[in-house]
């Protein structure tokens, strides 16, 4: 049976008269007339057997199924687009890997250690994009994600990494105290949104004395909050890994014991079905093992 799918040109055009709101900007950005979008978008509702849009005179206002089939629409392209020039930067002969990754896992840990892999596999691409939430991962484009343990991976070949380890980090310059515990109760304290009972935790679990664990400012990612440490503004509870070399150099320091009871999964997660590039995806597996076996040997060195 032949699949019912739009043509490109009825897509791109329903989904630039979307974004606009307007037939004629949407002509201008495709250098098409008016008529010729407008007849576009008749055998796309044509095809779906219902209207797109309200008309209201010379103005065009997406209906809700409008807006729900834009927004798909938006995703088809963009994803479409992303392939499209992912195939055409590949040399021939190589592959590519598509890994969804927490934002500061990937710039703090993943890529800065990518050059290893590349010189490993110098034939596979591995794309990185950031991702905060778990999502359903069968259809997303992505071939595998780096992401902390989740009922959203229920169903998937899911592989346990590390366990996350937060710690209290700061600058030398805010220590100005020699009892270091009186002065963790004294340092402004930054948070995260994600983990909001975080310092009231670290405090029951260490029995460290904080008046108001909850005082202090809120930064969205890790990545905020070190800067915000570098910076100077306080103090934060941040995985270790992240701030191994501002600890050896000295940039930032943290002489209060690290957290067992806010320990999250790191894990890596993939598709069930094999996937075309399944043997990419297995390099990159074995890579990432060994690199964490290797991180896990010089902790417990350290």
């Amino acid at each position: 049976m032949r699949k019912k799918i739009p043509s490109s040109a009825s897509l791109q055009a329903f989904d630039a008269a979307a974004r606009h709101g307007n037939f004629v900007r949407a002509a201008q950005e495709l250098s098409l007339t008016e008529g010729a979008i407008s007849r576009q978008i008749g055998r796309l509702e044509t095809l779906l057997n219902c209207k797109l849009f309200d008309r209201m005179g010379s103005r065009v206002k997406l209906n809700p199924v409008g807006a729900r089939y834009a927004h798909h629409v938006r995703e088809t392209l963009d994803r479409l687009e992303r392939d499209t020039q992912s195939i055409m930067g590949m040399p021939e002969g190589s592959q590519s890997l598509d890994i969804a990754v927490l934002p500061t896992f990937s710039s703090r840990w993943l890529i800065p250690r990518l050059k290893g892999f590349n010189a490993l596999f110098p034939d596979i691409t591995v794309n990185i994009a950031a991702r905060t939430e778990p999502f359903i991962l069968p259809g997303s484009g992505f071939d595998a994600v780096i992401h902390f343990e989740h009922s959203a991976w229920t169903g998937m070949r899911v592989h346990a990494l590390f366990q996350e380890q937060l710690q209290p980090v700061c600058t030398p310059a805010l220590l100005t105290h020699h009892d270091v515990n009186r002065q963790l109760n004294a340092l402004p304290r930054i948070h995260r949104p994600q983990n909001p009972d975080a310092w009231h935790q670290y405090a029951q679990e260490t029995g460290l004395h904080l008046d108001n664990p909850a005082q202090g400012v809120r930064y969205d990612l890790h990545e905020m909050a070190i800067a915000a440490v570098i910076a100077g503004q306080g103090v934060a509870l941040i995985p270790r890994m992240y701030v191994e070399n501002e600890l050896r150099c000295g940039t930032l320091i943290s002489p209060w014991p690290a957290s067992n009871c806010l320990s999250k999964t790191f894990c890596l997660v993939k598709p069930m079905e094999t996937a075309v590039n399944e043997a990419a995806l297995n390099s990159f597996e074995r890579w990432l093992l060994a690199e964490i076996t290797t991180l896990a040997g010089l902790d417990t060195k350290g």
